[in-house]
């Protein structure tokens, strides 16, 4: 099963797929990146270009299911917090034209399934990443690392309601869209 983990964003959204095989129950990297659009543009074409590059994702890597980070509820800055709301919109569009539903988890419940903490810093969950991995240094942007983040908590939680576990197995890093 594939599992696409989305970090939404307006500038950068970071994606990360990862595989779970059958009776191996250790995660591997499929492909990880960013798909970014221009902040020069029109909000509208901005949107456009994120549907159309995450299409693009789901039509290559062909995920089982898609998992993004959820919004916060207490933004100190408000207009960032509608931003990505249209973000997330898009998300949930292209997953739903591509025939998939959509899981959303929160930032804290992402850090304590992966680190055991949910105050994890960006920097901890990059290292976190890096070693599960196995990666020569650790994946930037840290949307990367929390896109990955985001699939492992699913994993996590998908292999606990079948009563498996999950581990880790090394796999590379690539960059689609940078």
């Amino acid at each position: 099963m594939r599992i696409l983990g989305v970090d939404p964003g307006l500038e950068r959204t970071g994606y990360g797929v990862i595989e779970l095989a059958a009776g191996v129950g250790s995660p591997r990297l499929i492909e990880a990146g960013v798909i970014r659009t221009s902040p020069a543009q029109p909000l509208a074409a901005r949107l456009m270009e994120l549907q159309s590059g995450l299409a693009d994702v789901l039509a290559e890597l062909k995920p089982a299911a898609v998992a993004v980070e959820e919004l916060y509820s207490h933004y100190a800055h408000p207009r960032t917090a509608i931003l990505m709301g249209h973000a997330r919109g898009v998300i949930f569009l292209a997953a739903a034209q591509a025939g998939l539903e959509v899981v959303s988890y929160s930032a804290t419940n992402i850090k304590k399934a992966l680190l055991g903490s949910g105050h994890a810093s960006k920097e901890q969950m990059q290292r976190s990443i890096q070693s599960l991995f196995r990666l020569a240094k650790p994946p930037q942007p840290p949307d990367v690392a929390d896109a990955l983040a985001i699939a492992l908590c699913h994993a996590y939680r998908s292999a606990r309601k079948m009563g498996e576990s999950v581990g880790f197995r090394a796999a590379g890093l690539r960059n689609r869209r940078v």
